[in-house]
């Protein structure tokens, strides 16, 4: 899934934002419409929900390190894994998904 990064405008660059995911690479988990929020400052580890910038997008996926590589991996396997040079690359960390319904709600990290 590619994504628009907001304008920041006025909002420093560490606060954390809000996307709606367009798209069903991330599903079940992440189904499309749902909304994210990205924190910048968010620790970065493997398994990590990342927004991460790969040839001038900018991608959410789920983030792998394996043996000192980064890969950024779709929870749909017909998605390539790509590899990012690091954790520059990133963004920021997934720290919630939002949904109509409470019971859509769930945080991470």
């Amino acid at each position: 899934m590619s994504i628009d990064m907001p304008s920041m405008g006025g909002c420093s660059s560490s606060e954390p934002f809000a996307l709606q995911v367009l798209g069903d690479s991330m599903a079940p988990e992440f189904p499309h419409g749902v909304i994210i929020i990205v924190d910048p400052s968010g620790v970065v580890e493997s398994g990590s929900y990342v927004v991460a910038q790969v040839d001038g997008e900018h991608l959410f996926r789920q983030l792998l390190i394996e043996d000192g590589a980064h890969y950024l991996v779709a929870l749909q396997e017909d998605h390539r894994r790509l590899e990012i040079p690091g954790p520059e690359a990133i963004a920021g960390v997934v720290t919630q998904r939002a949904g109509r319904r409470r019971s859509q709600h769930k945080h991470y990290g």
